[in-house]
């Protein structure tokens, strides 16, 4: 099933069941009003959820409605937690030759992941605002996942199916504000500004053969400025799979339901297939020419993130976002 999170006033939304061609939309209020319920009942409420997805997709729902990706929030609209992992490692050794930093060895055993803020998301259509150009303003295309509760201790194999909902994240970067910060020792804070995810998630069900060993096998579109640079392969090239990067958070902890794990930016040792951001973009000519080329981001550039399933169909709808002053 695909579930999205409606913008109604409140600071959670209105959930809605989303037909799987995003044609239609039903609100699900006689079973849950927020997706963070269903999340905290699961087994309960989404067999519930389930059956009027099923009444959807074969027109007998009653209350159908045109499924409107500019009226959603998040589909989990602020979380518990917000983890994202950089498990596409052609994307971290390019960034950091550019840079003339050394890849360390335990990166192929133990994943990188940082804490992001979760209080304040961004709907898939919501402008992304920059105080100032000079910020060195990136997107960043991403797979993510949202768990159930997963113990302490739990391992790979298992955390896997601890995976409720898969959706796409904006997990937008301030570039120029990176170096200072993790010059201090503490990580991100200031360079990482509110991430967007898809209009809607949906159960792993819904992935059909592209779901396979934790991962999304399918390619992430990154459209800048209305020119296709990236279709990079989700799949294959992730080292860390999902079930691995929540049992990496849950080793000395427990995860609880309504956390989202990211994958970091999609990347492919092909540079062919584009890019995912445009970090990757400059690591590959300063490598090449000595220096990069490419601007970051601009007041009014555009960028749209979208995943189409083998049937040519959006699978999760697109993130469309325009940068934007204050």
């Amino acid at each position: 099933m695909k579930l999205a999170s409606y913008k109604d006033g409140s600071r959670d939304g209105q959930l809605v069941v989303v037909s799987r061609d995003l044609g239609t939309a039903h609100y699900a209020n006689g079973i849950a009003t927020r997706l963070q319920q269903v999340l905290d009942d699961w087994n309960f409420l989404s067999p519930q959820l389930e059956e009027l997805s099923i009444s959807l997709n074969h027109g007998r729902a009653r209350h159908a409605f045109p499924f409107d990706p500019a009226l959603c929030m998040a589909p989990l609209p602020r979380a518990y937690q917000w983890a994202d992992g950089s498990a596409y490692l052609n994307h971290v050794e390019l960034v950091r030759k550019a840079r003339g930093a050394e890849v360390p060895d335990s990166l192929q055993t133990d994943p990188l992941v940082y804490q992001g803020g979760s209080d304040d998301f961004l709907g898939p259509t919501d402008p992304i605002v920059v105080p100032s150009e000079k910020m060195g303003i990136d997107f960043e295309g991403e797979v993510a996942v949202i768990t159930g509760d997963v113990a302490m201790g739990t391992p790979p194999d298992r955390a896997v199916d601890a995976i409720r909902l898969v959706m796409l994240a904006n997990d937008v970067s301030l570039r120029h504000l990176v170096p200072g910060e993790l010059a201090k020792g503490f990580g991100f804070f200031q360079s990482k500004p509110a991430t967007a995810f898809s209009p809607v998630a949906v159960t792993p069900d819904e992935l059909g053969a592209a779901w396979k060993g934790g991962r999304v096998h399918l390619p992430l579109q990154s459209t800048w400025n209305g020119k296709r640079v990236g279709l990079c392969d989700a799949g294959p090239e992730m080292k860390f799979h999902f079930g691995q990067l929540i049992a990496h958070l849950a080793k000395t902890r427990n995860v609880r339901a309504g956390s989202i794990v990211g994958s970091g930016t999609v990347s492919n040792a092909d540079a062919s297939r584009g890019f995912s951001c445009i970090a990757e973009k400059r690591a590959l000519e300063t490598l090449e020419h000595g220096e990069p080329r490419t601007d970051f981001m601009r007041h009014g550039d555009t960028i749209r993130i979208e995943m189409m399933g083998s049937d040519g169909q959006s699978v999760f709808g697109a993130i469309d976002q325009a940068v934007a002053a204050p």
